[in-house]
């Protein structure tokens, strides 16, 4: 074991040598001894090589389930590369410890680099969604609410990432987020309000579904893809008749993301009207159907789902 730690230090910090995947996957579950090994030769690694290594971690996290970086993930949040910093936010996305939660925190209030704090910040709306299903601490809840809202209301904030932050805090049944999602929707600011229709969908809270279908007849294409999106996560079959008029939409994507929200939705109308789109002559818009009505079908008859599947 000694060994194999060894070997992959020398190919981290040989930089006229490829990484070799093999050599990385020897810094999953670090025990403390190996990691403070992998620390003291970390300042000796390039730093072009320093955000290859990370790059290559996350692929290789993603690809074998068994292999664990997060021990190499967490020293990183805070290496002077912010390039860095993003790569361990992103690796660390399956992890769910609460004690993440300040290092993002402060990342997002603090660090310099834009792309960082947009990374925490949607590292933090998958902990909003924990907190809402009640798998944190309510101290947890509310602290990770305080975060996300003093960023939406922080006038030297750039709006790309006080749209991330009404996003991230969607999920949380709160008076003071449903007061934000309101005030972003009424803004001046056409990207903010876009996000504002986005939390809508996210907060699973029917009351929207107004404000949402009205914004079905947007003039803007990305308001009107939103919208769209927002129907399907409320799955409120009131929408459906807005919706299908949208199935010749100009946009494409508009129109595929109504096929996927009438597939979600269900009911007769937006079964009748998938059915339609079997005989489009777009090939994207006829697989798009028959995907939405094999999964609309199999929700409303499990049984004869299950019984297909074994047949096949």
């Amino acid at each position: 074991m000694a060994l194999s730690i060894q070997q992959a230090i020398s190919n981290l910090v040989n930089s006229d040598e490829p990484l070799l995947n093999s050599r990385l996957a020897d810094l999953s579950n670090l025990n403390p001894g190996k990691l403070r090994l992998v620390e003291g030769a970390w300042l000796k690694v390039e730093p072009k090589r320093r955000q290859q290594i990370m790059h290559r971690l996350v692929e290789l996290a993603e690809d074998n389930p068994e292999l664990n970086f997060d021990s190499v993930f967490k020293r990183r949040l805070g290496d002077e590369d912010a390039e860095v910093r993003r790569l361990a936010i992103e690796g660390l996305w399956e992890n769910e410890e609460p004690s993440l939660l300040e290092p993002l925190i402060r990342l997002l209030h603090q660090d310099s680099s834009e792309q960082v704090q947009a990374a925490a910040t949607t590292a933090l709306g998958k902990f909003a969604i924990l907190a809402e299903h009640e798998k944190l601490r309510s101290c947890h809840a509310s602290r990770i609410c305080q975060a996300l809202l003093s960023v939406i209301d922080d006038t030297t904030k750039p709006v790309e990432i006080k749209r991330r932050a009404l996003e991230a805090a969607s999920p949380l049944n709160l008076p003071e987020v449903k007061e934000a999602i309101i005030q972003a929707y009424q803004s001046h600011n056409p990207r903010l309000k876009i996000s504002s229709v986005y939390a809508m969908g996210k907060s699973y809270d029917d009351s929207w579904l107004p404000m949402i279908v009205n914004e079905l007849a947007s003039a803007d294409a990305e308001m009107r893809y939103e919208a769209v999106m927002a129907c399907g996560e409320l799955e409120e079959e009131a929408a459906v008749p807005s919706l299908v008029k949208l199935i010749d939409d100009p946009d494409a994507e508009v129109q595929l993301a109504t096929i996927q929200a009438l597939g979600k939705i269900g009911g007769s109308q937006a079964k009748r009207c998938l059915k339609k789109c079997l005989g489009s002559s777009e090939e994207e818009i006829r697989q798009a159907a028959e995907e939405s009505l094999y999964e609309l079908e199999s929700a409303e008859d499990p049984l004869s789902f299950r019984t297909w599947t074994i047949k096949e």
